[in-house]
Formats: structure tokens, sequence, C-alpha cells
């Protein structure tokens, strides 16, 4: 994977779903070159890089990873690439369109952002203001929250 990769990825994701606070990912270099970076500058995307050798920075990660392995990589010995493709392809959209997720309050993935849609046209004045606009890209520090890890604005 190369930034131009990731770059196309984002690209796609921002579409579809808007801009976030930042991005969390790792130092590896295809997520820390220089086109990445203006990239995220110009979208205004603020990055908080994990510290090598700290995989539980992304907890949500480490928990895909693991589900992954136990449920599908540790299960198949795949023959060929097409049959590795096809049978990864069906487990990402089970996980997406039809497994409940307890994080997020047992909905699927791809049902989130339409309950979220139907909450803030429904009871506009009930919801918290957009964070983003509370705390505009800047320095973050993380802290941890129970077991959320939670990026905390710097003044």
């Amino acid at each position: 994977m190369t930034a131009r990769d990731v770059i196309r990825t984002l690209d796609e994701l921002v579409a579809i779903r808007g801009a976030p606070e930042y991005i969390r990912s790792d130092n590896g270099p295809e997520f820390i070159a220089e086109a990445i970076r203006t990239w995220l500058k110009n979208v205004g995307v603020d990055t908080l890089y994990i510290e090598p050798g700290a995989p539980w920075q992304n907890a949500y990660s480490e928990s895909f990873n693991t589900r992954l392995r136990d449920e599908l990589l540790d299960m198949e010995t795949f023959t060929t690439l097409l049959e590795a493709r096809v049978l990864t392809d069906d487990y990402k959209l089970a996980y997406n369109h039809s497994r409940p997720h307890s994080a997020l309050d047992y909905l699927t993935p791809a049902a989130l952002p339409l309950r979220v849609s139907r909450l803030r046209t429904q009871s506009l004045g009930a919801l918290p203001p957009d964070s983003r606009l509370q705390n505009p890209p800047g320095k973050h520090r993380e802290r941890t929250a129970g077991n959320r890890s939670v990026a905390t604005r710097l003044s």
C-alpha cells in the first residue's frame, strides 16, 4: 500500500462520511509520507500517531484484528488468491452489514450513520453540538476514559 493508495481511500471515505476530526494511525511509511500530511492539512484533519510498540493506543483496531484472525484467518486454509479474496469479502460484508456490534449499541457499522442522521434530523436541539466546532483542529493529547482512548484538545 502506498501513500497514493491511502489518499485515494481517504478521499472516498471523506466523500461518503465527511472529514473526521482526526485520524489515528501507526507510523508506517504510507501514513507519514509528505503527500498524506499535505492531504490531511488540506482537508483539515489532525493526526494522532500510535507510538511504536503501543498497539493498545488503538484498541478498536486490535479488537478487529483479533476477531478477523480468530473467525476467518485461523479457520481457513486459502488455496488460491481468489478464494482468499472471496472469503475475505464475505467476512467484511457480514461484519459491516449483518453483525451487530456492542460498541455501537448493537447496530451494524453500516446502520450507524443512518441512525445518527435520523437522530440529528428529528431532534437537532437535543443533540450535543458537533465536537469539531467546539474543538477545532489543533494539538491533542490522549487520555483514557474507561476502556476507550480519548483525544483531548490542548489549549
